[in-house]
């Protein structure tokens, strides 16, 4: 008889969430995580907890409250005599807000029953897996079932070193401890533009280089290239079509030669950013000798249900690539917890809601005028502006828009995209109209609060059968 019947590699979104939920099914579970602290103790929540999602969302909000106060606030008639700012401070907010969830983490597990396990995962043949701790213990555990929830980490060009003192990944931006006079940033995806947006508000010239000629391709076009004018309005700087080919350290700064249309280009800098993706943690797991299936760009294969290519093994989360979202990875554990107990689970990820927390934020789900065009759909557009938005204007948040894109002759809604402040949040009424199959009709007819900023959505799903009422 096994030890377990599941054993999770990985406390991340992933792993801890299909722990949780294995539990919640009557399983016997452990959950096997690597992260140790400096105190020795383990650390779960993965990237997204402790050095992600959740710490640069903290460190989002505060350096806007920084950024209102000294530029914004007169406006509502909030005068200040002095306005500074305490860096440390900020960073032990972000530190009690990452230890506050972590520890929910730990008490989920003791509340659910999770046997959590501290040490280096490798996988064994039959479902065994040894477990090694940083002082070099080793144990062997068997299973009836594996779910792989290992992550990833942050991706660097080969040619960049990163010392984590002038060049730095995600984890070193999110800690840097003073306010420099220039940061560059390689990447203008989701991290690059929220890291960038931090240390801009809080004082930094910020210039960022992007490898790709457009502005987040993925995203609507009206949407992508109002959030570009805004951005760049608020002082980041970009360049696009930049081609990076060497950094190089010296006196305290940091040089970067770049080529565009074929010139060469220079960017002098104090420290230097790397924000090009992430990268799936497999090694020392041992899955090639065991015979686990690996894409090209090392990400594990899986089927249908997340299963590897050996039965009773399964992987979820950023380690098998497609969306590298938090959201995204806890479907997944509930998903294969729910699969492995043999119920019916849905797992509906063409309706993925996609956010990137600049100010005003930009969101959204579903197709883009150019993926319908693509397939030869013919459909319809509603376009509403937050400046014709009541509780917008009194918010002085009128940056922005909702675009809701209808299929044409049965008006279901195919796609919603929105720029616009607390984007995140009103997503989710696009994603659950979507999920029901809902028309823009339907969303016309719903009756919206006055005033809100979910008007818009209401507006936009007027505008698309030109009843829209305030633009």
């Amino acid at each position: 008889m096994a030890d377990y019947q599941v054993i999770i590699i990985g406390a991340g979104p992933a792993g801890y969430v299909a722990a949780i939920r294995c539990a919640q099914l009557g399983m016997k579970v452990a959950c096997v995580e690597k992260w140790i602290d400096d105190t020795n103790q383990a650390v779960l929540g993965g990237t997204c907890l402790n050095v992600g999602c959740i710490p640069s969302k903290v460190l989002l909000d505060s350096s806007y409250h920084y950024e209102f106060a000294k530029n914004h606030a007169a406006e509502h008639g909030i005068e200040y005599t002095e306005v500074s700012l305490n860096l440390t401070a900020m960073h032990q907010r972000k530190n009690k807000a990452i230890h506050t969830l972590t520890k929910g983490i730990a008490d989920l597990f003791k509340k659910n029953k999770v046997t959590q396990i501290t040490g280096q995962a490798r996988l064994l043949p039959n479902k065994q897996v040894a477990i090694t701790t940083a002082e070099g213990h080793q144990q062997v555990i068997t299973t009836d079932n594996i779910i792989i929830a290992t992550g990833s980490s942050p991706t660097c060009l080969p040619f960049i070193n990163v010392d984590e003192k002038y060049v730095l990944d995600s984890t070193g931006a999110l800690n840097l401890q003073r306010v420099y006079p220039r940061i560059g940033i390689i990447g203008a995806g989701a991290i690059g533009l929220e890291l960038g947006s931090v240390w801009q508000r809080l004082g930094s010239q910020v210039t960022i280089l992007e490898a790709q000629t457009d502005f987040l391709p993925q995203a609507d076009k009206k949407i992508a290239a109002t959030a570009k004018r805004t951005l760049t309005k608020q002082g980041l700087s970009f360049q696009f079509g930049a081609q990076v080919n060497q950094v190089d350290i010296d006196n305290g700064e940091v040089t970067v030669k770049y080529k565009m249309k074929d010139e060469d280009h220079v960017l002098i800098v104090d420290r230097l950013i790397i924000a090009v993706g992430r990268s799936p943690n497999t090694a020392d797991l041992n899955l090639a000798e065991i015979g686990v299936k690996l894409t090209d760009g090392g990400f594990i294969e899986v089927d249908e249900h997340c299963q590897t290519s050996i039965g009773g093994i399964y992987a979820i989360g950023d380690v098998i690539g497609g969306a590298m979202l938090a959201h995204k990875a806890f479907e997944e554990g509930v998903f294969v917890a729910e699969h492995i107990a043999k119920q019916h689970p849905r797992l509906e990820k063409e309706l993925m809601p996609w956010i990137i927390y600049t100010h005003p934020e930009i969101a959204w789900v579903g197709q883009t005028e150019e993926t319908l065009k693509a397939q030869g759909i013919d459909y319809k557009v509603g376009q509403f502006p937050f400046a014709a938005n009541g509780r917008a204007y009194a918010q002085g948040e009128t940056t922005g828009l909702v675009r809701i894109l209808a299929d044409a002759e049965t008006d279901r809604i195919l796609g919603v995209h929105i720029f616009g402040a607390t984007a995140s949040e009103l997503m989710a009424e696009a994603v659950t109209a979507m999920a029901f199959e809902a028309s823009s009709e339907d969303l016309a007819s719903i009756i919206h609060a006055h005033p809100t900023l979910s008007e818009g959505i209401h507006e936009a799903a007027l505008a698309v059968t030109d009843k829209m009422i305030h633009a």
